[in-house]
């Protein structure tokens, strides 16, 4: 009972406080919450039953990160433990043989970062060849990623209603002046991961309500009518009936979005909605974990215990922990 009690909480929490981030296959669902979901798996499943059905790949996602998952080959069972233990280890940074709600909080945090990281040195060598240039451009970064500019009007409308490169460009531009933060016209590698990620950065946050705000509010009065929001992340079709998942976002919507209950959300429910400060995805999960395989129930976990439940942690397939074991020395 106290198992079914806890997995509910949880589920009610998450529910409540951050759309859901898997895409359904009957219709669009975006996620325009600033903070990256640690998995695209939905971790609790209602088929109405007594309880939640808790799917353990969300667990993996939070615990390896999406695209660590992409490169698993399929391992044994004690191949997956002896790795485990080994990651177990850098999770581990005071080496006293625990692991730590505390701990295990910075890991979930850290793999999750680590896309950030590797998805911002990946497009800054693409635009930088030469390792002794520390600053990019504006120039360099236009031509790069739009080509000439008197091919521009050709380009808008090609795609239709979409894509409007210029209105891309102003957009891009506007989001670079926020990161540029000493005001030189040029970006260093820290501010243009700011650039590229503004929702891992706190002064980058308001850009992303603007531009959240511009691609959901079609009749740009500044704000966003129950009909603007559903219609960004499903498209109806003819005859067919909206999926359950809709008609929940209908009720998140009037329940929780619209604060004020005048129908519409204003900048400040905008704000409330894709930056939530009452849900900390990594430290939930964290408990979660924690609360699965603490065996003796003394609120940190051993390396037995994470071994045991190896499939919690990465079921019958593990990643290749080689870059994480190697590049990642903080851990």
């Amino acid at each position: 009972m106290r198992y079914i009690i806890l997995v509910l909480s949880v589920f009610t929490i998450v529910s409540t406080t951050v759309r859901a981030s898997a895409i359904p296959s009957d219709g669009q669902h975006k996620n325009r919450v600033l903070e990256r979901p640690l998995s695209d798996e939905e971790h609790f499943a209602d088929d109405g039953k007594e309880a939640p059905i808790h799917n353990m790949e969300y667990d993996h996602d939070a615990f390896l990160g999406k695209e660590e998952q992409q490169t698993f080959q399929n391992l044994t069972p004690d191949e997956s433990k002896e790795r485990l233990a080994l990651i177990f280890s850098k999770i581990d940074k005071d080496q006293d043989g625990e692991v730590t709600e505390a701990e295990l909080t910075d890991w979930i945090r850290h793999v999750q970062l680590r896309y950030v990281l590797s998805d911002s040195d990946r497009q800054w060598k693409d635009h930088i060849t030469d390792d002794k240039v520390l600053h990019l451009d504006w120039d360099t970064y236009m031509k790069r990623t739009y080509g000439h500019t008197e091919d521009l009007d050709e380009k808008d409308g090609e795609d239709g209603d979409e894509f409007n490169y210029h209105d891309m460009i102003r957009r891009d531009k506007r989001r670079w002046a926020r990161a540029d933060k000493n005001n030189d016209a040029m970006l260093t590698k820290e501010e243009f991961s700011d650039f590229l990620h503004p929702e891992e950065s706190e002064h980058m946050k308001d850009i992303v309500i603007d531009e959240t705000l511009e691609d959901i509010d079609k009749n740009k009065d500044g704000l966003i009518s129950l009909e603007e929001y559903i219609g960004d992340m499903y498209s109806s079709k003819d005859g067919t009936e909206e999926p359950d998942w809709v008609k929940t976002e209908r009720e998140q919507f009037s329940s929780f979005r619209d604060k004020n209950k005048d129908g519409l959300m204003d900048r400040d429910e905008v704000k409330d909605w894709i930056i939530p400060d009452d849900y900390d995805h990594a430290s939930a999960e964290a408990k979660h974990l924690i609360f699965e395989a603490d065996v003796n129930r003394d609120t940190v976990l051993s390396k037995d215990e994470v071994v045991e439940k190896y499939d919690l942690f990465v079921g019958s397939q593990a990643t290749d922990f080689g870059e994480a074991l190697t590049k990642h020395d903080e851990f």
